[in-house]
């Protein structure tokens, strides 16, 4: 959420920002209900002083003029109640500013490729794409995927199971030991506050699954939970930053990607995500956000699946962040880049949602953090990469060194 004094003094910067985010948000509308609230509290303000003043006159006609004020007053905070409301659910709607360092775009097709590493794999025969290839080892199972749940569904077995499982022990560990985070393993439905948090809601919400009975929200990323864990905390100084790491399933409805990737595994509505999660310092955010992004790049290098660092423009970053780099892997059987990580610095725009702050200093005023998620990396696409950069030509596919002590075997057949 963006602060209102901001909003108010910059007007013209966040109008800009909007603009180039090619989004929708009335802000117009804010500005005018700003007012309006405002004016609203100063004339509250004024009532009540003029109640006080009564009650200490004690004027024969003052019950009277007493009970008039009251009411007054009780109008005056319905009112300002209601513009309030009116104002949050516009505000929560609002997605973050830019940085000044993102390009300018329309959409992904002007977003800029940074750097990238290893050259994509020319293998010496015609690549199967991983459907055909899962489907040919028995690895996965689609029809009885679709059975038991509909489209977009699907069943992994055997060494299919294994490799997913090896992939996801593998990222966990890596960053654990090497890459200096902490594990948590979070619930996989957390309360309605947790996705307004961590911006979800009410932007999104026709993307996520939701249990109304009980009012529980299942986590469409571990970045849901991993952003509340000090919601309404005040972190005391000198122990910033926090660095977590969480594997969850995910699920989410697909709806804004609806017809596309239908064959194979690269969207469904349950699928496996290990995420990184940062809470640090304002000055410390665009270094943290940098190696973050390094420690997604480490997982691709070691299973040495070529890649590339995509900066996102203004047109396709996400509504809570202020910068983005994707992380592509090419994958030879579907001919394509696969996103398999989104690095973003989301500044405090998550903090001021979730009221997380810190204090510089024991006697300094408490200050909001600055968040960072990024995924670390997403299954099943990197299980696609793996399954068709590894293909051999006789159909099997070899089980990357790194992997092969968790899959137990070397070759997938």
């Amino acid at each position: 959420m963006l602060d209102l004094k901001f909003i108010r003094e910059n007007t013209e910067i966040v109008r800009q920002a909007i603009a180039n985010r090619h989004d929708t948000t009335p802000l117009d509308e804010i500005i005018k209900l700003d007012s309006e609230r405002r004016q609203k509290i100063a004339e509250l303000e004024e009532v009540r002083r003029n109640r006080k003043q009564t009650s200490r006159e004690r004027q024969a006609d003052a019950a009277e003029e007493g009970r008039a004020l009251r009411n007054k007053i009780r109008d005056l905070e319905d009112e300002t109640k209601n513009l309030d409301t009116k104002l949050t659910d516009l505000l929560l709607q609002m997605p973050n500013i830019p940085g000044p360092k993102v390009p300018i775009g329309k959409d992904s097709s002007e977003n800029v490729v940074i750097r990238s590493w290893g050259e994509p794999r020319k293998l010496p025969f015609d690549p199967k794409p991983h459907w055909e290839l899962g489907e040919s080892l028995n690895i996965i199972d689609f029809e009885r995927g679709v059975k038991l749940s509909g489209t977009r569904f699907y069943i992994l077995r055997g060494l299919g199971a294994r490799l997913q499982r090896a992939i996801i022990a593998f990222m966990l560990d890596l960053h654990t030991t090497e890459h200096g985070y902490t594990e948590i393993y979070p619930p996989y439905m957390v309360k309605k506050e947790c996705l307004y948090g961590a911006g979800q809601l009410p932007k999104f919400a026709d993307n996520l699954y939701h249990d109304a009975e009980e009012d529980y929200w299942w986590v469409p990323t571990a970045e849901v939970p991993l952003t509340n864990l000090h919601r309404d905390e005040i972190i005391p100084p000198g122990i910033l930053p926090f660095h977590y790491v969480a594997y969850t399933a995910c699920f989410r409805r697909e709806k804004m990607s609806a017809g596309k990737d239908t064959r194979g595994i690269k969207r469904g509505h349950q699928f496996d995500k290990v995420e990184m999660y940062k809470f640090t310092e304002p000055e410390k955010s665009a270094e943290e956000l940098e190696k973050m992004v390094h420690d997604a790049e480490d997982v691709c290098r070691r299973l040495e699946l070529p890649y590339r660092i995509v900066q996102l423009c203004t047109g396709d970053i996400g509504f809570g962040a202020t910068m983005s780099y994707d992380v592509e892997v090419w994958s030879p059987g579907c001919q394509e880049w696969l996103e398999v990580s989104s690095c973003s610095n989301c500044g405090d725009f998550q903090a001021r949602r979730t009221n997380i702050r810190y204090r510089p200093a024991s006697d300094a005023k408490p200050q909001y953090v600055h968040t960072l998620n990024g995924s670390g990396l997403a299954l099943p696409r990197i299980m696609i990469a793996i399954m068709e950069n590894y293909q051999q030509a006789d159909g099997t596919i070899a089980v990357p060194e790194v992997l092969q002590d968790f899959v137990r075997a070397k070759v997938i057949k």
